[in-house]
């Protein structure tokens, strides 16, 4: 309990293997193998060619590197559960550095008993402590529950931390995200992963590609979160429709609702459109975009910008909403205030309502009332005082002469 085991090396005749099968501990190997050596010469049969080499050119002692074949490597808890078990074809012990190194090693991770992972790799290096597992070279682990498989070339199992780590060329993939990183960091009972250095994730529902430096999956709510720069392209029938960034964002893989904070862009391109904002909500079920922060919306083909203290573009109707304070204002200067204005981006019509101010710069006038119908790009926008009765005023400011 609360140690490791290796089960002994198996390259003796049956007869005496039936004598060896107790598990050693990595501690008393150099002792057991001289023990082994004494009981095959009482019985009379020497070792067979899958013995160490005992007469290896560079010197080194027996007790400070022997070569095991047929090893089983097992550690547990305090109270006896196992944390992990790996099986390999062979392995060496340097007592030196304390650390038996298996060929081939495939085995299982244990968290409160249960197997979180399963895990092969080309070597592995098995710390004499027990307080962690190392593997190196081609790393393949298994998550059974969660189907989630990671590839890289290093693993590292720490189980009192209850973290696993895998790097070096990392690929992960999973029915809901397949990602490419430096590092990933599993926490097995949390049920999340952290994703860093040069992250790509991929989703197929919604199609997004998400690139970034750090990105957090926590994997019982679907949720892909990213606290550094973000980059989040939306696809269309296998081509980017739309693409956000900010400084972090929130992807919610079951409501297929993006959240993009801190200096939050959407370029769309059709209609070609940037919307700003310091933060927005992205639903690309309905391919919705609001924000309730200051708004700026700009429409590149027309040079047309607006901005307001919230708003909401639909992208199939192409129709914008927008509320509070707003102001567009056109190419040649000419702009339309007001307290709400619906932007219809296919008609080329915006209708305003609210405290209506509108200006023209050639020839200069102004146009005050309740609310406005028109064209801002043409300049042809109609005033009008509203119910109230109240008259639209007009202010014409003569152009000075030369």
């Amino acid at each position: 309990m609360g140690g490791s085991k290796t089960n002994s090396p198996q390259f003796f005749s049956s007869s005496i293997l039936n004598l060896l099968r107790p598990k050693l501990n990595w501690y008393y190997l150099p002792l057991t193998f001289f023990l082994l050596i004494a009981l095959v010469a009482c019985g009379g049969k020497s070792p067979t060619a899958s013995q160490p080499n005992a007469a290896d050119s560079s010197g080194q002692d027996l007790d400070s590197n022997l070569t095991f074949f047929g090893v089983a490597f097992e550690q547990f808890d305090e109270v006896g559960r196992p944390i992990w078990k790996v099986n390999a074809k062979e392995a060496k012990y340097t007592k030196e550095k304390q650390i038996g190194q298996a060929e081939s090693p495939s085995g299982e991770l244990y968290q409160d008993g249960k197997v979180v992972y399963q895990i092969t790799a080309d070597k592995a290096d098995v710390e004499q402590d027990g307080k962690r597992l190392f593997l190196k070279g081609k790393i393949l682990a298994t998550d059974p529950k969660n189907g989630i498989v990671l590839r890289g070339n290093e693993l590292e199992w720490r189980p009192k931390e209850d973290l696993l780590i895998v790097r070096n060329q990392l690929q992960g993939t999973h029915k809901q995200v397949q990602a490419v990183a430096q590092e990933a960091r599993v926490k097995t009972r949390e049920q999340r992963m952290e994703f860093s250095g040069g992250v790509v994730a991929n989703s197929a529902d919604p199609q997004v590609q998400i690139r970034t430096e750090h990105l957090l999956w926590q994997i019982k709510e679907e949720k892909l979160i990213g606290d550094r720069p973000v980059q989040i392209d939306h696809y269309k029938n296998n081509k980017i429709s739309d693409r956000g960034r900010g400084n972090a964002a929130e992807v919610d893989l079951k409501t297929k609702i993006a959240t993009i904070k801190q200096n939050a862009q959407l370029e769309i391109l059709d209609p070609p459109m940037q919307i700003a904002s310091n933060s927005m909500t992205w639903n690309m079920n309905t391919e919705n975009v609001s924000t309730n922060s200051p708004v700026r919306v700009l429409h590149k083909t027309e040079n047309v910008t607006v901005t307001a203290n919230q708003g909401e573009m639909k992208i199939p109707q192409k129709t914008v909403y927008l509320k509070g304070n707003v102001n567009a204002i056109g190419q040649r200067r000419q702009s339309l205030k007001s307290q709400i204005l619906t932007w219809f981006l296919n008609k080329k019509l915006v209708e305003a309502q609210g405290n209506v101010i509108y200006k023209q710069a050639d020839p200069p006038l102004t146009f005050t009332g309740d609310t406005a119908v028109g064209n801002l790009q043409t300049e042809n926008i109609v005033v009008k005082g509203g119910s109230s009765g109240n008259r639209v005023v007009t202010e014409i400011i003569p152009q000075e002469k030369n």
